[in-house]
């Protein structure tokens, strides 16, 4: 194969995101087809990606367009059904998580992919590929601090997009499915392990809307993976300082922290206000370079074969704690995570 001929479905923040990473940027693939039910999308598509085969129909691009594979950034409510048109065309796949809406949908994803493992299938945990994650993964597979035995993960979005956020409550599953899940992933990717009971406490403490949705704006969760290792989660909605995520790897020998300090370069003001270090604004920012590396490596995955290393059963595990953190939130109760 030459270059991957792609199309994608979903122009938003995220999907045009990537839709410029593989229009400009991935040398081994060309931006072929873009779908959107938004006509400003499909001109954007049009316009500032020379793309010249733009639908509103998903099934009609996947049927018509000449295209190895098909990159998912759509609403998460069309996931499933969309993982489902590309697979049985015999397209490769990406997707945004998550794999459906429902724990139902994630697993009838995954058997359907199961069913065409000829097929490249990978799934968006960015993170995975941000170049300080990686470095320190490989650090700890070399030894750095031993054998990890916990892990804690903040993650903020910033106040400024709350608008968003409430918009969007009553389809995006709530503070665990959506934001909390992306950390659920790095804690089972460090540690090596499965969670099997988790404990979440919060409320809607800032912005009383999401009390009408049973969800929250601020939340912790604290787990205990079978191998005997723990992880916490505090997860909100309303930093007013910028986009604030946190990592933490403990183990026996010593441990690394992942942006203490959510800096937007190595610049420091000194004014008035003392010494002040900028911070970056959002995701699409802190983020680039990861989105950048996760899709070049599913380009090269289906240009040589190659199995991905976030799959799946990556989506499917993640959700799956995200839904106990959700029932605890609700119950109160520490939750039993089912296999």
């Amino acid at each position: 194969m030459e270059k991957v001929k792609v199309g994608i479905v979903g122009l938003g923040r995220l999907g045009s995101c990537h839709a410029k990473n593989i229009a400009f940027k991935i040398a081994n693939a060309t931006l072929v087809a873009a779908c959107s039910v938004r006509s400003e999308e499909r001109e954007f598509a049009k316009r500032e990606l020379d793309v010249s085969e733009c639908y509103d129909d998903f099934k009609e691009m996947v049927t018509k367009a000449d295209i190895d594979a098909v990159v998912i950034v759509s609403s998460s409510n069309f996931h499933n059904e969309h993982i489902r048109i590309a697979m049985e065309a015999g397209k490769h796949v990406f997707t945004d998580k998550p794999l459906g809406l429902n724990m139902e949908e994630c697993l009838d994803s995954q058997e359907l992919i199961n069913k065409h493992n000829d097929q490249i299938f990978m799934i968006g945990y960015m993170r995975r590929y941000d170049p300080t994650y990686m470095y320190v993964k490989k650090k700890i597979q070399e030894g750095a601090i031993g054998k990890p035995f916990a892990v804690r993960c903040t993650s903020i979005d910033p106040e400024d997009t709350i608008d968003g956020a409430i918009a969007y409550a009553e389809t995006s599953g709530g503070l665990f499915r959506d934001m909390t899940v992306h950390d659920i992933d790095l804690a089972r990717w460090f540690l090596e392990d499965e969670p099997e009971t988790v404990y979440t406490v919060g409320g809607a403490y800032v912005h009383k809307e999401f009390e009408k949705m049973n969800d929250a704006d601020n939340a912790c969760a604290i787990m205990k993976f079978k191998n005997g290792g723990f992880a916490s989660f505090y997860s909100g909605r309303d930093a007013l300082h910028g986009y604030h995520i946190e990592t933490e790897i403990i183990g026996p020998k010593g441990m690394f922290r992942i942006g203490a300090v959510p800096q937007k370069n190595l610049s420091m003001i000194f004014n008035e206000n003392g010494a002040v270090q900028e911070c970056v604004s959002y995701f699409p920012e802190r983020f680039a370079e990861a989105y950048l590396n996760e899709m070049q490596e599913f380009i090269d995955c289906v240009q040589n074969g190659r199995t991905p290393g976030v799959g799946a059963v990556d989506g499917v595990e993640g959700m799956r704690v995200a839904y106990a953190m959700t029932k605890a939130f609700k119950t109160g109760h520490v939750e039993k995570i089912d296999v």
